[in-house]
């Protein structure tokens, strides 16, 4: 079972994904940070200084529904898609840039090697 589980982990699927949890966690942080030190406060600032997570409705002694806090996590959700989006975006962008600097690369024949090439074929083909 020991061995099993080894070779489960060393897959490389699974060492991937660990990665992709690693970053993952570490451009959260980064993201939550541009939300709420950078973003925030202008959209505080737009919205003459309120503050979502205060919102709420009191329906009781012991009962509170704090719906801001709903509010700033749809908010933050998308900040944090439109952050991704961009980033794939340009990265799409630069990934095609690539591709076709590569395909610039390739030589284009002048007209006389291609002359010169089709009087290759044709000795080739009259023996």
């Amino acid at each position: 079972m020991l061995k099993e589980f080894r070779e489960f982990i060393m897959r490389g699927n699974v060492m991937d994904m660990a990665i992709g949890i690693v970053i993952g966690g570490a451009f959260s942080t980064i993201i939550n940070s541009v939300v709420a030190d950078i973003l925030m406060p202008i959209i505080g600032f737009l919205t003459a200084g309120i503050n979502f997570t205060d919102l709420s409705i009191n329906l009781g002694d012991k009962v509170v529904l704090t719906y801001g806090n709903l509010i700033q996590a749809v908010i933050n959700f998308l900040i944090i898609a439109l952050f991704i989006f961009l980033m794939v975006k340009s990265l799409n962008k630069l990934s095609r840039k690539k591709e076709e600097a590569v395909a610039e690369e390739e030589p284009k024949k002048s007209a006389e090697v291609l002359l010169l090439e089709e009087i290759r074929d044709a000795l080739r083909k009259d023996k």
